[in-house]
């Protein structure tokens, strides 16, 4: 049995803190904690290993114009850093009010394949 689990709460405070720490004060206005639920870009997922305190996190994260982007895939190690992987391209556009059913396809077939590439580095391609 796997010590990875599905952590469906709030995003946890040490992807902003290790994030800040590595890439500087203020860019990461995805992962804040400061920042109210319901301003946060979703959809995000998130995995803590019960043995160890290692995490992953499956988040949306943007450059200039927030209708760009993509998902980042974050892994804390128990200690100290933390990691991006690699999903390959998950780019999208933020779906609006008025934008069609196919840029929300989009956007959750980027979703799917983070937390799939996600979920092979937690558990192995054996799924």
């Amino acid at each position: 049995m796997s010590a990875w689990h599905p952590y469906e709460h709030l995003l946890m405070p040490a992807f902003h803190e290790r994030f800040e720490r590595r890439w500087g004060k203020g860019t990461d206005p995805f992962l804040d904690p400061a920042v109210q639920v319901h301003l946060r870009p979703l959809p995000w997922a998130q995995w803590i290993n019960a043995d160890t305190g290692a995490a992953i996190a499956v988040v949306p994260i943007w450059s200039g114009d927030p209708r760009h982007r993509s998902f980042g895939v974050f892994y804390l190690p128990p200690s100290g850093d933390i990691w991006v992987l690699h999903p390959g391209h998950t780019a999208y556009i933020e779906p609006g009010n008025t934008d069609s059913d196919e840029q929300v396809t989009l956007r959750n077939d980027a979703f799917r394949k983070a937390v799939n590439h996600a979920k092979e580095f937690i558990y192995g391609t054996q799924l």
